[in-house]
């Protein structure tokens, strides 16, 4: 019966066209990546630094492949059980939650060898170039992947024991995959070097990343770190914690996957306007906005689309996106705190792009769940016919559409600019810098929605929209910064300064002048490759919705 559904869960997506298609892809890009850097006159450096360097290139590459993919296929592993009802099917047979669970697991695992596999070949080559251990080099990388690859299917099946729909296990899956990998290490960047509790925190909360751990094997600084040496076993804390998630998490799935995980209730409440008076005035009191009072019809002036978006939507209504505009408020005033304490110690610009970063992580994963599915969710569930039956243009609703999505995002970034506003006071000289920054995150934005939207619209399910968004916003933003890793090895100037005008990370980085990106000038070339992008995503988005329209 282990068996049977390690089989039937391993099988499905490698019968896939585009499984196939992505396995060669990945196995030509890391032949390319060692034959751009292979001798070509018969010789090697005795110091192994070539090598060394492509291996470095080479393991973040894989590792961004394992972070980008892999989790898909847990997340969407027992909610697309729970909903085809084949869930319920396999507890009333003999299999039991834990072989049921183990067979799920085990099936994850092998996609992520046959990912590690097929990077051997190219490891192999970086071994016989010279300059690196089979153990302390090579080994120790890839028994950081496995743990990386054991912990987020682990996880993965966490959240999809839990999630209600495919495209909601998607969307917590890459925020877990966001807030552990990169977010975590946005405190020991603000403390680090000033001794006591908070910088002891950071310090641990760094080692829960896999791109810290990643650093430390590979010997490779840390964006933002300040030339402090540190003693701290990395690799060895963040084993720790991996396989304490994988034990921690599977024990918890395993006991989620009984007759109870379809258990909906929950309590029907009582609306604010079928109470008395007395309580509806402390309500209205005590609430800025009441979460239990009846909507209002739409008013002629709104798009009746955009406000039924904002309804149906959990993050859409005004009291949740209060609460969500109120939490990146109190992030910001802690980023604001941070800027004025950290100023005098690391100087404005590390603090204003660590700022960045976690700003561009916050859009790259809020915007792919608020535009990925803005299409696809009405053509999976039937209410693109319905939306046709109205009197409404394919342009209102793609508006109202687009705009229910712009609105939070803009909202999200609005709470985060005071950190900016005290880099200004403080440092006058860079208010042309901050206001380039800002325009960046704005384009950025804009960019990530527009795109979001027509992958989302190439899709029937919602889930594949939601993940292909994900990816492709990852790896714009991404993937030019392992370009930049590999700086004059193999890389020149002009390559890494054309890849970098990709990104718009590096954008903000060259314009708040961050070591190691002020000799690239990436603006206005960034600016007008999201211009660009975001224009032909929008017509990409009309013309599939007008053909979508047209009478079958």
């Amino acid at each position: 019966m282990l068996s049977a559904i390690f089989k039937r869960e391993l099988l499905t997506p490698l019968r896939r066209k585009r499984m196939i298609v992505f396995q060669i892809c990945l196995a030509t890009l890391f032949a390319a990546l060692i034959a751009i850097r292979w001798p070509t006159d018969g010789q090697v450096a005795l110091t192994g630094m070539r090598s060394q360097q492509i291996f470095r290139l080479f393991s973040y590459g894989l590792m961004a492949t394992l972070l980008l993919l892999l989790p898909v296929f847990p997340a969407t592993s027992i909610v697309s059980e729970k909903q085809r009802g084949t869930l319920a099917l396999l507890m009333n047979t003999p299999v039991g939650a834990v072989r049921m669970y183990v067979g799920k697991l085990l099936a994850v695992l092998s996609l992520a060898g046959m990912i590690l596999a097929m990077s051997l070949p190219a490891a192999g080559a970086c071994y016989s170039m010279g300059g690196l251990s089979l153990y302390s080099g090579i080994g120790k990388v890839y028994q950081l992947l496995i743990l990386v690859a054991l912990q987020y299917a682990v996880l993965g099946l966490l959240v999809s024991s839990y999630a209600q729909s495919i495209d909601s296990a998607v969307r917590l899956t890459y925020g877990v995959v966001l807030g552990t990998s990169v977010l975590t290490l946005g405190p020991h960047y603000f403390f680090q070097g000033t001794g006591g509790t908070l910088a002891d925190l950071g310090e641990w909360l760094r080692c829960l990343s896999p791109l810290a751990a990643l650093a430390s094997v590979t010997g490779i600084e840390d964006i933002g770190g300040q030339g402090l040496m540190s003693k701290v076993n990395v690799l060895g804390r963040y084993s720790v914690w991996a396989l304490l998630c994988a034990v921690v998490g599977s024990v918890w799935t395993v006991a989620r996957l009984n007759h109870r995980i379809f258990d909906k209730s929950r309590a029907a409440g009582t609306m604010s306007d079928d109470r008395s008076p007395a309580i509806q005035l402390l309500r209205r009191l005590f609430f800025l906005v009441d979460p239990q009072k009846r909507s209002r019809g739409i008013p002629a002036y709104l798009n009746p689309v955009m406000v039924k978006e904002f309804r149906c939507r959990r993050f859409g209504r005004l009291h949740w996106l209060m609460r969500l505009v109120a939490v990146c408020g109190v992030l910001s005033l802690g980023l604001t705190y941070a800027t004025t304490a950290g100023t005098f110690d690391w100087g404005v610009e590390t603090i204003g792009a660590i700022m960045v970063v976690m700003q561009v992580a916050l859009i790259v994963l809020v915007a792919p769940s608020l535009a990925a599915g803005l299409i696809s969710v009405e053509r999976e569930h039937g209410g693109w016919l319905l939306l046709k039956t109205t009197p409404l243009s394919n342009a209102r609703i793609i508006g109202g559409k687009l705009l229910s999505a712009l609105l939070p995002l803009m909202l999200i970034l609005c709470a985060t600019m005071p950190g900016y506003l005290v880099m200004v006071v403080i440092e006058p000289g860079m208010e042309l810098q901050v206001k380039r920054v800002l325009i960046c995150l704005a384009l950025t934005a804009i960019f990530a929605m527009l795109v979001s939207a027509a992958v989302g619209c190439m899709f029937v399910r919602t889930a594949a929209a939601t993940a292909a968004a994900y990816g492709v916003l990852l790896a714009v933003c991404g993937l030019p910064m392992l370009v930049w890793m590999g700086r004059d090895a193999p890389f020149g100037h002009d390559a890494v300064e054309s890849a970098l005008s990709l990104s718009s990370i590096a954008a903000a980085f060259s314009v708040i002048r961050m070591p190691g990106f002020q000799t690239y000038d990436l603006v206005p070339a960034n600016w007008w490759f999201l211009g660009l992008c975001s224009v032909v995503s929008l017509l990409v988005l009309l013309g599939k919705t007008y053909r979508i329209s047209r009478p079958q």
